[in-house]
């Protein structure tokens, strides 16, 4: 039982709360108040001790040992993802330089889902691995293979080439976490397997949670000390359910400072299946970039609210191509299911089957319009599909012409529209020059890049923006939206007019 006293505080704080309610309360009358400490009972989930907990469950948890081959500059998303706030190294790794490639010796953990040998852990653990080594809890050295792996999720299913009957845990519910649950970790932190920690859930991500999210994966917050070595080791909850795969930790030092981050069980188990059925995991592909509707975005479009995901850029001959969809539409339900920002219609997508025909609904030119769709099979490198090239001023000899917001474009001829990878037909203007206090700098264009239209419009001269700039204001509106190619990628940018 807990028992929390009295601080002098608080005596005086109810002193002065009675008084204002039942008078002054003086002499004996105070005396005789009860002055017993508040007593609350433990809560279920307090346990006194965890050493029965750690007892069971430890012997599915495995250390891993990698050596691997591994690109110097070869990071994944979530690699970036995390690169944003933090400095401790992603593998946990002693690394030998050599050109191009690196060998590094890899710590990791992992933890046994079967008893016939398969093990999770992360993909970072063992990317690139020549050479997979699990030690067990009592002292056995066993050779792995890979099963598969994910990098947009992390994950990687491993197994052992020999024994049988392995102690294993099983995935247990992570949506019914609840902030402050307890939680345990076991791995191999910096090599010292068997360790074990304990902490809580300090918060839940949800989608669009860019501080605990990825595109493909929300996160657990939790504040049992992780560190170096404990990736792709499992979190517990008090029954000895796995709840998370721990990933990563926000830290300054690169040792826990009671910020680490684990991906859900609910999310592992789903990959972990499609891993360790087919070695991979396949994704629906839409062949679109989109952005966040912003709030600017929304006032531009005049909609009531800045939920759903806009076409920035379509493949050429993707799936959205063939289907009809446009840039500028923004898809707000899939099959039923509403999206709200880019992170879950990439997720909604990617969770489709490759060859499928699914109903997207977008909003476009203030109209919701039904679209069939059949989605392709995501590309194992994305970003090819898009033929990016270098960012550079496109060849044009085409006059010149002022316009407002600072400006001055010139229109696009076929050796501009190639050097931008633009279809022959595509309407634009390229961005000559920016006068100094010209709004468009401070959102970042620069010469050389070609604003595609203005508000849906194509922008073919520099009346068209002026009619733009004028219609917006009449709408009573502060922003227009531009759609702007560069380094043969588009991107949507609003302008604030209020001020011109």
């Amino acid at each position: 039982m807990k028992i929390l006293g009295l601080s002098r505080t608080a005596l005086i704080a109810g002193f002065v709360g009675a008084s204002a309610s039942a008078g002054l309360l003086l002499g004996p009358q105070f005396q005789n108040a009860d002055a017993r400490p508040i007593t609350i009972q433990a809560p279920a989930g307090a346990p006194v001790s965890l050493a029965d907990l750690i007892e069971q469950v430890s012997p599915a948890v495995v250390s891993v040992n990698v050596v691997s081959e591994r690109e110097a500059s070869d990071l994944s998303e979530l690699e970036r993802f995390f690169d944003r706030f933090r400095s401790v190294p992603r593998p946990d790794e002693e690394e030998e330089e050599d050109g191009p490639t690196r060998e590094a010796r890899s710590l990791g953990s992992g933890f046994f889902i079967s008893s016939d040998g398969l093990i999770v852990t992360n993909n970072h653990v063992i990317e690139g691995a020549t050479q997979i080594e699990v030690v067990l809890e009592d002292g056995r050295e066993l050779d792995a293979e890979l099963v598969g792996a994910d990098a947009e999720t992390d994950l990687a299913v491993l197994r052992v080439t020999e024994g049988s009957n392995f102690a294993h845990v099983r995935f247990g519910n992570s949506s019914q976490l609840r902030r402050g649950d307890w939680v345990v970790a076991v791995g191999n932190p910096f090599g010292l397997g068997g360790t074990a920690t304990a902490g809580i859930v300090s918060a839940i991500a949800k989608p669009g949670d860019r501080r605990r999210s990825s595109t493909y994966i929300d996160y657990l917050q939790i504040d049992a000390a992780i560190n170096r070595g404990n990736s792709g080791g499992p979190t517990f909850d008090l029954y000895g359910n796995v709840v998370g795969v721990n990933t990563a930790i926000y830290s300054p030092t690169g040792g826990s400072v009671g910020i680490g981050f684990a991906i859900t069980s609910d999310q592992a188990k789903t990959v972990t299946d499609m891993l360790t059925k087919d070695g991979k995991v396949t994704r629906g592909w839409l062949g679109v970039t989109i952005q966040d509707v912003t709030d600017d975005i929304a006032d531009a479009r005049g909609l009531s609210d800045s939920e759903g995901a806009i076409v920035a850029d379509i493949v050429s001959d993707g799936p959205a191509k063939k289907s009809g969809i446009r840039r500028g539409d923004i898809i707000v339900e899939v099959n039923g299911t509403k999206v709200t920002d880019a992170t879950t219609t990439t997720r909604v997508v990617g969770s489709l089957l490759a060859g499928s025909n699914n109903t997207f609904v977008v909003l476009r030119n203030g109209a919701r319009v039904s679209v069939p769709v059949t989605v392709g099979e995501r590309p194992e490198n994305i970003n090819a599909s898009f033929d990016p090239s270098e960012d550079e001023r496109p060849d044009n000899d085409a006059e010149t012409e002022e316009g407002p917001l600072g400006l001055t474009l010139s229109s696009l001829d076929a050796g501009a529209r190639e050097d931008m990878d633009m279809e022959a037909d595509e309407p634009g203007m390229v961005i000559v020059d920016l006068s100094t206090d010209s709004p468009l700098r401070e959102i970042g264009l620069r010469p050389g890049m070609v604003i595609l239209d203005v508000n849906g419009q194509p922008l073919t001269s520099v009346e068209t923006l002026e009619n733009e700039i004028s219609a917006t204001k009449r709408r009573g509106r502060d922003n227009v939206l531009m759609a702007v190619r560069s380094n043969a990628r588009t991107l949507f940018v609003t302008v604030d007019i209020s001020d011109n």
